[in-house]
């Protein structure tokens, strides 16, 4: 068995050196993919996002906010319009992510305690820029109104003490757990990196079987491990999952020790997640291949069920929060239970047993094989391959 498992791995890697599908595959853009997010979120958060202002008011109070707004780090004043209509269509072309509108009168209505009234309007289509412009336009509202209030209690005598216990009444201290940066490429990197090596694991794996039928090299596989699918199976994977657990765990010496993520987890969950990751992913991918031994439906069905596991990980959108049916749907998707395990016991540190739930369910997805092996026994002797 063992000698045959031998032949059979060497079998492949001789495949994968004739065949640069591999190499493309399984490393170089792996690797591109890697260094293309984690350099596209190295600032960590979006800055000099570019709005706009219609400022019809024009006085020392209004420059002066708008002086406040432009010193933020994560907007910056690129325009200045005459209209709302104006602005809009900016906003409409792409030139800018939000606009402030000041109407004229408004520094007279705040000082006359009329509450005029400012609007501003962000476009949250790209939900990251709209929300970070909406909250920056929505923080230098209050302060401005801060500001005027200051004024006025201070023309009345009041301390500084009493003036800040009547401006803001609750204060509030704030931290952040385990990311006080707020960087966004620990958020999304650590998540969505991982789901996309693993579609290519998704895709590689039934392509490496199901070219065997299409190139008419089935039979001779087979009669390699002795008609045996298992042996043939686990002898083709074999060189593949080194290769994934290589690059695999390069990447994560790359965010966790050169980059510098927060994972006070420790090394254990980090090696252990990456290797049950690999595993699931080829095992759900040879599952794909034998529930449909045909090449072209078992990488559509591992593309589209990579593609929907980013959406349903829960690291953009909470599942808690979807329906009911999409809920228990989600318990289906191998990058589910990997970014639930990274959660509790990496990122936050937590034990094991935490997340025993989910450790388990990765570690079922490496059984799903043995219940089409037999099929693929049969595919790979009896079936004619059909473009």
């Amino acid at each position: 068995m063992f000698r045959k498992l031998i032949d059979i791995a060497g079998r492949e890697c001789r495949l994968m050196y004739r065949n640069t599908i591999y190499l493309f595959c399984m490393v170089l853009l792996p690797i591109f993919v890697v260094v293309f997010f984690t350099t596209l979120l190295s600032d960590g958060q979006p800055v000099n996002l570019p709005i706009g202002v219609v400022d019809l008011d024009n006085t020392t109070t209004t420059r002066s906010l708008l002086r406040n707004l432009d010193g933020f780090q994560s907007t910056q004043i690129t325009a200045h319009y005459t209209s709302v209509n104006e602005a809009r269509t900016a906003m409409q072309r792409g030139e800018i992510y939000a606009f402030l509108y000041i109407p004229k009168g408004t520094t007279q209505g705040l000082m006359s305690s009329t509450q005029p009234r400012v609007s501003f309007y962000y476009n949250d289509v790209v939900m990251l820029a709209g929300s970070t412009t909406m909250k920056d336009l929505k923080t230098i509202c209050t302060l401005g109104s801060a500001a005027v209030g200051k004024t006025k209690l201070e023309m009345l005598g009041k301390t500084e003490d009493e003036i800040m216990t009547f401006l803001q009444p609750i204060k509030v201290d704030l931290h952040m757990l385990n990311n006080p940066w707020a960087n966004y490429n620990v958020y999304l990197s650590a998540s969505i990196v991982p789901g996309i090596l693993m579609l290519f694991i998704f895709l590689i794996t039934p392509y490496s079987i199901g070219t065997e039928l299409k190139f008419g090299r089935s039979k001779e596989w087979m009669q390699i491990a002795g008609n045996n699918p298992f042996i043939a199976v686990l002898g083709k994977m074999l060189p593949q999952t080194l290769i994934h657990l290589l690059v695999f765990y390069g990447f994560e010496f790359y965010i966790y020790h050169i980059l510098q993520f927060p994972h006070p987890g420790g090394v254990l969950p980090i090696m252990l997640l990456g290797l049950l990751a690999v595993l699931s992913a080829q095992s759900f991918g040879v599952f794909c291949f034998g529930l449909l031994p045909s090449l072209r439906m078992s990488m559509s069905v591992c593309s589209l069920w990579a593609v929907l596991s980013i959406s349903l990980a829960g690291a953009t959108y909470p599942v808690f929060a979807m329906d009911s049916f999409i809920q228990g749907v989600a318990w289906l998707f191998p990058l589910r239970h990997y970014y639930q395990c990274y959660q509790v016991c990496i990122f936050n540190g937590f034990g094991l047993h935490y997340a025993w739930v989910h450790w388990v369910c990765l570690m079922c997805f490496m059984f799903l094989p043995f219940f089409v092996l037999r099929n693929i026994r049969r595919a790979m002797l009896e079936y004619e391959y059909m473009p």
